[in-house]
């Protein structure tokens, strides 16, 4: 359905336009001798941590895939990868710069969920309008028009201007009217990025019917739990080149190892709360309290926080909750100060406080990292996530001589034993 060959896209920095005169006579001398565009030779790699020399960047180098009929690709990245670029590109909202692209069927995408709506006209009269900037024709928008209102939920103010609406309204039904398009290929950017979660789960819900309904689905997004259940295949891009495509697992797997062997910084890291407090280290310590970053199934583990006072007064009534997460942002455990009736007060500085885990971490093997938020009086003061990551090793666990097999099929593992009842 959709085959990329050598595409690239150049894009100069902090100006607008293509450049000069001078550049613009060149390139049109060039391409009257049938020579390739001579600035197309030049520019630097999309790395945004590092400083370039030249003003010329390749958001995208290089790609070609092929997505069949009735696949679901899923496309991961890190931020500025390059994975908008693309999808843009693909719904022919901006043009390649080289390469070539062909497609089999009518595209439909939601990049940007919400596009097309006008503030000062009604729900009913969005729904026609963005239908028909989408594609949809007007027959078609009556037919489906009761199943989009049941879908978002906003029955009740249909016919109020949507500038009166929420956001999460105005998503809902945004994204309704766009999931009810019948199209042979679907394009979706970070659409879970909005709404609550019980709309989150009804997105979900509906772009598995529409790929159950043999239709190829592009889907780009930071929830690896979705794409591990959504796709079927994936593509890593990584500064704006494919470092992997492969069966969606594969990809995911690549995707996390790369993600923990680079240690997120608990002094640079992006943080939320008021601040008053803050974490200042987090160790992950055996029985023994000896700190490491790699555990055999069975074993307890300790979590050792410092948090330091920002502020000069005393801090009572504090709060620690600490979510134990896989790189695919699920959550497996969480330890909660208020469900075990403590509560701690810092007068100190810094102040180290030891989560003791009593059982054994018999968590399935996996890569995992922490998410730890502090509270006073139920106000948030810190909150960091993805940090301290680890991983948890096969193991010996039953005592048997034998690794556990297919461990990848069990979340949790418990000692047991069989009996023959006659």
């Amino acid at each position: 359905m959709i085959k990329v060959e050598n595409l690239g896209k150049q894009y100069r920095i902090g100006k607008v336009g293509t450049g000069t005169i001078s550049h613009d006579l060149n390139r049109w001398w060039h391409k009257v001798r049938g020579k390739e565009d001579p600035y197309l030779k030049i520019g630097e790699t999309n790395d945004r941590s590092k400083k370039g020399n030249s003003d010329l960047v390749w958001a995208l180098k290089d790609i070609s895939f092929e997505v069949k009929e009735g696949e679901v690709l899923g496309i991961i990245g890190k931020n500025g990868a390059g994975k908008s670029t693309l999808l843009k590109i693909l719904s022919r909202v901006t043009g390649p710069t080289v390469g070539d692209i062909k497609v089999k069927g009518r595209i439909a995408s939601l990049l940007e969920v919400g596009t097309g709506f006008h503030p000062e006209l009604t729900g009913r009269e969005n729904i026609f309008l963005n239908g028909a900037i989408l594609g949809m024709t007007k027959t078609e928008i009556k037919t489906k028009f009761d199943q989009i209102v049941d879908f978002s939920g906003v029955e009740r103010y249909i016919d109020t201007p949507v500038k009166r609406y929420s956001s999460g309204m105005y998503v809902r039904l945004a994204f309704a009217v766009a999931a009810h398009l019948e199209p042979e290929i679907l394009i979706i950017d970070e659409v879970l990025a909005v709404g609550d979660a019980e709309f989150q789960k009804k997105c979900l819900g509906k772009i598995k019917d529409v790929s159950g309904q043999g239709r190829t689905i592009l889907f780009v997004s930071h929830n690896m739990a979705a794409m591990k259940n959504l796709c079927s295949k994936g593509l890593m891009l990584k500064n704006g080149e494919i470092e992997i495509h492969n069966d969606i697992e594969q990809v995911i797997h690549h995707y996390q190892i790369l993600n923990l062997s680079k240690a997120i910084s608990l002094s640079n890291i992006e943080r939320k709360g008021l601040g008053n407090c803050r974490i200042a280290d987090i160790k992950l310590l055996n029985e023994k309290w000896t700190e490491k970053t790699s555990f055999n199934l069975g074993e307890k583990i300790k979590i050792s926080l410092t948090i330091e006072k920002v502020v000069l007064e005393n801090l009572n009534n504090i709060r620690i909750v600490i979510g134990i997460y896989n790189l695919a942002d699920e959550g497996f455990l969480r330890f909660d100060t208020e469900t075990v009736n403590q509560s701690f007060n810092l007068s100190e500085s810094s102040s180290n406080i030891v989560c003791h885990i009593n059982e054994h971490f018999n968590i399935k093997p996996d890569l995992y990292s922490l998410n730890v938020a502090i509270f006073q009086y139920g106000i948030l003061q810190d909150y960091v996530t993805g940090v301290s990551r680890f991983k948890i090793e096969n193991y010996d666990y039953y005592g048997t001589g034998k690794e556990l097999d297919n461990a990848e099929l069990s979340k949790l593992f418990y000692k047991h034993n069989w009996e023959y009842v006659r």
